[in-house]
C-alpha cells in the first residue's frame, strides 16, 4: 500500500478527531451550562429535540473517527502500510484507548443521563450531566494532541513521499 494512502487515512482520522474536539469543548463551556435556562415548562420536548439533532452531527463524525482509528492501526501493525516509528505506534495506541475511554463515557454515562432528563429536567442530573462530561472533554483534547504529533511526525520524517 502507497505510503500516501496510510497518511490520508491519518489526515482524515485528524480532522475527525480535532473536528470532536472543537464540539466538545463548546458542549462542556457552552451547550450544556445553558440547558439549565431552558425552564421546565419546555425542557422534555427541548431535550428530546436536542438529542435528535445532536445525533446527527455527532455520529458520523464518532464513526469516520473511529473507523480511521482502526484502519490506521490495522495498516501500522499489519507490514502493508508505511513502516511507522517505534514512538509513534504507542502514542497512536494511547489515543486510541483515550477514544475507547470517550465511546465508553458517551454510552455509560452521558447517554443515560440525557435519558434521565428527556423524561422530566432534574438539576442534580443536569449538573452530572456537566461535571461529567469533562471526561470526554479531557479525552478529546489528549487525543487532538497525541494525533497531531503522529501525523506531524510521520509528515517530517518522509514517510507522506
Amino acid at each position: 500500500m502507497s505510503p500516501g494512502v496510510f497518511v490520508a487515512i491519518l489526515v482524515v482520522h485528524a480532522a475527525a478527531t480535532w473536528t470532536m474536539t472543537g464540539l466538545i469543548w463548546f458542549v462542556q463551556l457552552v451547550h450544556y451550562p445553558l440547558m439549565a435556562r431552558v425552564g421546565r415548562d419546555g425542557w422534555t420536548e427541548y431535550e428530546r429535540a436536542h438529542q435528535a439533532r445532536t445525533t446527527w452531527i455527532v455520529a458520523p463524525v464518532m464513526l469516520l473517527e473511529l473507523s480511521t482509528a482502526v484502519v490506521a492501526l490495522i495498516l501500522a501493525h499489519s507490514g502493508t502500510g508505511p513502516a511507522v516509528s517505534s514512538t509513534a505506534l504507542p502514542v497512536l495506541w494511547t489515543a486510541a484507548c483515550l477514544l475507547g475511554v470517550v465511546w465508553a463515557s458517551t454510552f455509560l454515562i452521558q447517554v443515560p443521563r440525557h435519558k434521565r432528563l428527556s423524561n422530566e429536567y432534574s438539576d442534580r442530573i443536569h449538573a452530572s450531566l456537566v461535571r461529567t462530561n469533562w471526561v470526554r472533554t479531557a479525552a478529546w483534547t489528549g487525543r487532538a494532541v497525541l494525533v497531531a504529533a503522529v501525523l506531524l511526525s510521520i509528515l517530517t520524517s518522509g514517510i507522506a513521499t
